[in-house]
């Protein structure tokens, strides 16, 4: 009777042990369900005529570029996978994890660690966040973590969105910041208005450097199917110096405005415009301001063929967010202008492949040049990018 007794209560305590396992892995299955795996990469060549050196004290880099920074010189720039739950009806959770590894993005975009943190150049969590779409109205969207930054009208690239040009404007890596760690929430109030408020770290920054917190905010417009407008804006005590310049606990300010016009069902006009102000952040104590406007014409010829063209004005009134081939006086600033045209064939429905010429002029001599210590006020490169996304 014992060995009887003994024998019923192994079987239940293998039957509950086995109903428990059965039950985790129902809860298993339902957590993974709407989660999302996708994947980018992007490769690329660039050739400046000026065909800088590496003798010094000249560097073979293209001055005041972003991710195309490189002279002759073949690049993996970014491969990226992307973990996603999506929230997009109220009482949703979610999450969103972007991992990057390559020799371009990554270097640029990652964000300053805490101090004893390593950290390896080519690789980044670009995003990580968790997200609740809290049932508040149509839906109050939360997310909590680090996250690309709402200002600008260029990306960074992912399966998601790329730009019209291969290489980024002067606005894009000069006036704003790449992204922020904190907490944002955005709302639609109707079928053309909606609105995120942001409060953060700073810029690029992984842990808070001082006791202040950025605040950001965007409003999105969309009057018809063919026109939006973003007008976005960033504050807060940061330290942003790009050129030795570099003052804490001083009040950035950064405005910015995206308007896309769709003219036709092939033909896309954007327009971009920056402007950022750093209370007491020249050399002189004065504050430093910046500001610039970037336009865009795109125009899809066939469902495999497009072209776009982009021309942009960039002031960097006191030096602060430019960098020279030469020495500037202090507080001594920088115009630049450029266009860009950018052929892009579409290969298949996963892959995508862009010629481009871009020509830069600066009303200083900014440019390296192919003789040691010698400079221009001019640049012009050709390049060839391939990306794949799913």
């Amino acid at each position: 009777m014992k060995r009887f007794t003994t024998k019923c209560i192994l079987f239940l305590f293998n039957f509950a042990v086995l109903a428990g396992y059965a039950q985790a892995a129902e809860v298993a299955l339902k957590v993974l369900d709407g989660v999302e795996l996708h994947a980018f990469a992007s490769s690329s060549y660039t050739f400046n005529f000026n065909q800088p050196t590496q003798r010094p004290p000249n560097s073979a880099t293209n001055v005041n570029r972003i991710f195309d920074a490189d002279h002759n010189s073949f690049k993996f720039d970014v491969g990226e996978l992307v973990i996603l739950r999506d929230t997009p009806k109220p009482g949703d959770v979610g999450f969103r994890t972007d991992l990057t590894y390559g020799f371009s993005v990554p270097e640029v975009t990652q964000s300053t660690a805490d101090t004893g943190d390593g950290q390896s150049h080519q690789f980044d969590v670009q995003q990580a966040y968790v997200s609740y779409n809290a049932p508040i109205g149509s839906g109050l969207q939360i997310d909590f973590g680090k996250f690309i930054t709402h200002i600008g009208a260029e990306v960074i690239e992912g399966y998601d969105g790329w730009n019209y040009n291969f290489s980024r404007s002067f606005l894009f890596g000069l006036a704003i910041p790449f992204t922020h760690t904190g907490i944002r929430a955005s709302y639609t109030i109707n079928d053309m208005i909606s609105v995120m408020g942001m409060v953060a770290n700073g810029w690029d920054i992984t842990v808070d450097n001082n006791d202040g917190k950025t605040l950001g905010a965007q409003i999105a417009i969309t009057p018809t199917d063919n026109i939006s407008l973003l007008l976005n804006w960033a504050s807060g005590q940061e330290a942003i110096g790009l050129n030795g310049v570099a003052f804490s606990n001083n009040t950035v300010n950064i405005f910015d405005v995206v308007l896309d016009v769709g003219l036709t069902n092939n033909t896309l006009v954007q327009l971009n415009f920056d402007y950022g102000v750093q209370a007491n952040g020249a050399v002189s104590g004065r504050d430093a301001e910046w500001w610039g406007i970037a336009g865009i014409l795109r125009h899809n010829y066939n469902k495999w063929f497009s072209i776009s063209l982009r021309g942009e004005f960039f002031d960097d009134v006191e030096g602060t967010r430019t960098t020279s081939a030469t020495t500037l006086v202090a507080d001594q600033g920088q115009e630049l202008w450029e266009i860009t045209v950018t052929p892009e064939v579409r290969i298949n429905q996963n892959m995508v492949v862009r010629m481009e010429y871009r020509h830069d002029k600066s009303n200083q001599k900014a440019f390296f040049d192919s003789g040691a210590g010698k400079t221009q006020d001019t640049q012009d490169t050709i390049a060839l990018n391939a990306l794949f996304y799913f």
